[in-house]
């Protein structure tokens, strides 16, 4: 009731000085560049849709217009040659100027007649199949996501989540850890706070949405440029600081609070800086929780064009994450021994220089991740029972040359190369803790240090065959020298079929290899031998029709068979699928056990798609529906439903700007609960019946928000009120052992959750 009250109290302090609202103006600036070969596209119309303002690009590929209307407008791009494309969701304020870069793809027009209408939609050259793209703006207001980018990419087709408040996506049945994220060219291990080791999940992102231009998702059936994950890849590329002049932003957020400062480096540069603090920890004190969660973070991004066809940028994000623990109960201390609580210290850097030449551009990135995991367990008397204190800190050189023979066809080689020189384990399991398939007590500790290479190696040719037909080929090596097999090759295709100019049918078909996580090869001698990279085939069918310029419907089939997979020796029902938090006291954690790549598994699925974006007219939003089943055969040969088996999802977010300056928006999710595996009365996973158990209950919620905008001579103040679970239902996210009354119970999310948030741009 508190936070309903000061966003009414902000309402009525707004209203009674957004007099000068209706007079307020902005400006619009930026770069338009061909999609392919990154160069400057001169003679460019840009207009702002529904107004007469505009203005033509220059030989450098700059516009700039001025005295807009503050709010969110539409762009529309077009010029002779290229197809034609229209930007929605693109805020105009005046508390700092817009900087826009805006890729444009050259079409077969050869007369003077320039399209002048325009698709919201833009394709993506990597991918014929299964690829979607989200702007800044998309994430920011869509409910329930709390403008976290991996949360937004939940709602798109064929994406599952473990549990509610979590980042482990859960894509087409795969783990979470087999999915690959990219954040301005460089390979990010974990994009989360509080990250899961050896997976890539987390409660809340690293990535500060102020800082994205663009966030594109794939499901599958990607090209060959992207390997070492079998399941999907999400792109996020980060916008460059103004270089125009000093701006600023100061935002409370649903789970922290955060300052942000850009500016102009001499007449050539720019730079960008953020530093965030949760404030969870007040929160979760105030709620009297047994654990107090808190973080830092912190960006920083500059970019230097040294001339018309060189440019280098720096790009650093590290993170504070802590986790005190209030014993101080009985009750609280019970409730802590359920959970391996890690505090970790973790950062990613690069360095990239883009350089373009006549037909194309190659990049360069060498870049640096690095995590310290400090992940512990401790009895109801807090005495340790698990230890692990780990280093994971790799280097990296990613080199990608493209080359555009002409608008119909193009090279495109790459590299990428990892060094992983620090790797160091000190790892504390204790026998009762680590039995095998008998039973028997199989203790662990193990205080290691090794290093690891790796190095992906792609080319892929795309042409237009025919007016209608488009086919890119692709062929990938990989290699893992730690594996007793070392070499892997992955050939990709792709059709694209052009039925119309609205309608194209897509056919794509590949096999991909992940390489086993590092702390995998530490869990038993053996496993060095043992472990492959895993091997997906992947085919997938898809047909999209685009119903308006601003509305696209699609679906898809697809069909995975997973083979290298690994599969535990002590559980020979299971394959490895770690996820979220650990309870060492029900299961071996982090995979450190024996394990051997023999396993099979298969998903297959439908996904309906449907979208649409903001335009003149005001509604927005999507829905998903995905109906797909996943299945795993381990080492007694048992075909069984997976872990992350959800056989329907279902997703829905749409929004009404019913006013210049208001939004409303909402989202409901449902999806079929995960399979469970039942305890023995000893408080163990009963694996003779591994995910034979009850399913969760069926999850749904929804979420709401609203936006409100006030634009003032220099500053624009945004805020909003979310509610999370509007409805208060109990989703169940697991099913717990309760060791004081020895039996199983279920453990619900919180029931609502309420939050304001408050952006001030100057």
């Amino acid at each position: 009731m508190r936070l309903i009250s000061l966003y009414v109290v902000l309402l009525v302090l707004g209203s009674l000085v957004v007099t000068a609202q209706d007079v307020a103006t902005g400006t619009l600036s930026g770069t338009v560049r061909n999609s392919a070969t990154q160069s400057p596209v001169a003679g460019v119309t840009v207009t702002i849709v529904g107004t007469k303002l505009g203005a033509i690009t220059t030989s450098a590929g700059k516009f700039t217009i001025k005295k807009i209307p503050a709010g969110i407008v539409s762009v529309r791009v077009s010029a002779v040659g290229y197809t034609a494309r229209v930007l929605s969701d693109v805020v105009i304020s005046t508390g700092k100027p817009n900087q826009l870069d805006i890729d444009i793809t050259e079409s077969a027009v050869t007369t003077q007649k320039v399209e002048v209408t325009g698709s919201y939609f833009q394709k993506s050259p990597e991918a014929a199949n299964s690829t979607q793209s989200l702007s800044a703006a998309e994430v920011r207001r869509a409910p329930g996501v709390q403008e976290d980018v991996v949360r937004a990419v939940a709602l798109l087709p064929g994406v599952a989540v473990t549990q509610a408040g979590r980042n482990d996506l859960v894509v087409r049945g795969g783990a979470p850890f087999e999915n690959l994220f990219i954040v301005d060219n460089i390979e990010v291990p974990n994009i989360n706070h509080f990250g899961s080791q050896g997976a890539s999940g987390g409660p809340l992102t690293l990535v500060n949405i102020d800082f994205v231009r663009n966030v594109q998702f794939s499901a599958g059936g990607f090209g060959a440029r992207y390997g070492d994950r079998v399941s999907s890849f999400t792109n996020i590329t980060l916008r460059d600081g103004n270089d125009e002049r000093f701006t600023g932003m100061a935002n409370l957020s649903a789970t922290g609070f955060g300052v942000l400062a850009e500016g102009p480096i001499g007449s050539s540069g720019s730079y960008m800086l953020n530093v965030r603090r949760s404030y969870l920890d007040l929160l979760f004190k105030a709620l009297k929780f047994s654990f107090i969660p808190q973080y830092w973070d912190l960006t920083f991004k500059t970019t230097l064009k040294l001339d018309a066809d060189n440019s280098v940028s720096f790009l650093m994000i590290g993170a504070l994450d802590d986790v005190s623990l209030n014993n101080d109960s009985l009750d609280g201390r019970y409730k802590n021994s359920q959970v391996a609580f890690s505090n970790q210290n973790q950062y990613f850097s690069g360095i990239t220089w883009k350089h373009l030449f006549a037909n194309g551009f190659v990049t360069t990135t060498l870049g640096r991740t690095y995590t310290q995991y400090k992940t512990s367990q401790s009895d109801s008397l807090l005495n340790p029972i698990f230890r692990n204190n780990s280093e994971e800190g790799e280097n990296s050189l990613n080199i990608n040359l493209l080359y555009q023979f002409s608008p119909q066809t193009e090279l495109n080689v790459g590299t990428t190369n990892k060094f992983a020189s620090r790797l160091r384990y000190d790892e504390l399991v204790p026998g009762f803790l680590r039995t095998d398939a008998q039973g028997t007590p199989k203790p662990l500790t193990i205080d290691t240090t090794f290093s690891a290479f790796r190095n992906g190696t792609f080319a892929s040719l795309s042409t237009t065959l025919t007016d209608n037909l488009k086919t890119t080929v692709g062929l990938r090596s990989d290699y893992y020298p730690f594996l007793t097999t070392q070499f892997y090759v992955s050939p990709r295709l792709s059709f694209s079929y052009f039925a119309s100019d609205v309608t194209t049918v897509n056919l794509s078909a590949g096999r991909y290899y992940q390489s086993p996580s590092f702390i995998w090869l530490i869990g038993d001698p053996t496993n060095a031998n043992n472990l492959a990279a895993i091997r997906a085939d992947q085919v997938v069918l898809g047909v999209e029709h685009q119903l308006r310029d601003d509305l696209k419907f699609q679906v898809e089939g697809f069909y995975k068979w997973y083979g290298n997979y690994p599969a535990r020796v002590y559980r020979p029902q299971a394959v490895l699928s770690p996820s979220g938090f650990e309870d060492v006291s029900t299961d071996i954690p982090f995979g450190l056990e024996p394990l051997t790549s023999v396993a099979t598994g298969v998903a297959r699925g439908v996904e309906i798609f449907i979208q649409k974006k903001l335009s003149d007219i005001p509604l927005y939003g999507l829905a998903s529906l995905t109906i797909a089943e996943s299945r795993f055969t381990s080492l007694d040969g048992i075909e069984r439903y997976s872990s992350f088996d959800s056989r329907f999802i279902f997703n829905l977010a749409a929004g009404y700007r019913f006013a210049e300056t208001w939004e409303l928006s909402a989202k409901f999710r449902t999806s079929q609960g995960l399979p469970t595996t039942p305890f023995t009365q000893q408080g163990k996973l009963d694996f003779t019946q591994y995910n034979a158990g009850p399913r969760l209950p069926i999850f749904h919620a929804l979420d709401a928000r609203i936006d409100k905008r006030w634009n003032f001579q220099s500053i624009q103040l945004v805020t909003y009120f979310d509610v999370q679970n509007v409805y208060f239902q109990k989703n169940v996210s697991r099913y717990v052992w309760n060791r004081r009354e020895g039996k199983t119970e279920s453990a619900s999310n919180a029931t609502i959750i309420p939050s304001l948030g408050i952006n001030v741009e100057f």
